[in-house]
């Protein structure tokens, strides 16, 4: 039983988290559409936290002409965690 709760809770957390993440995505993508402020404190905090990710599938892209849509395929990846790992945490759960 205590196993059980623990993989639903771990399941619970890993999804708020990556959605938490894909909302952050979202907003700095719309946020990029304007000339955002370098200095403004909610940029600075969208970029910290979202450039991690977004570079590293940036840098194993290749040039696509300016054009730059590591943030869709981030998407599509953090929505295969949620579908793949979250489910089976919790199907792993019923087993124990």
């Amino acid at each position: 039983m205590f196993i059980s709760n623990l993989f639903i809770a771990f399941a619970g957390l890993m999804d708020l988290a990556l959605s938490i993440l894909v909302w952050l995505i979202i907003i700095r993508a719309l946020i990029s559409w304007f000339n955002p402020d370098p200095y403004n404190v909610l940029y600075q905090f969208l970029y910290t936290i979202t450039e991690p990710v977004l570079s590293l599938v940036r840098n194993s892209m290749p040039n696509l002409g300016g054009i730059d849509i590591s943030p869709i395929i981030v998407l599509l990846a953090i929505e295969f965690l949620r579908t793949f790992l979250v489910q089976s945490l919790l199907d792993l759960s019923r087993i124990f």
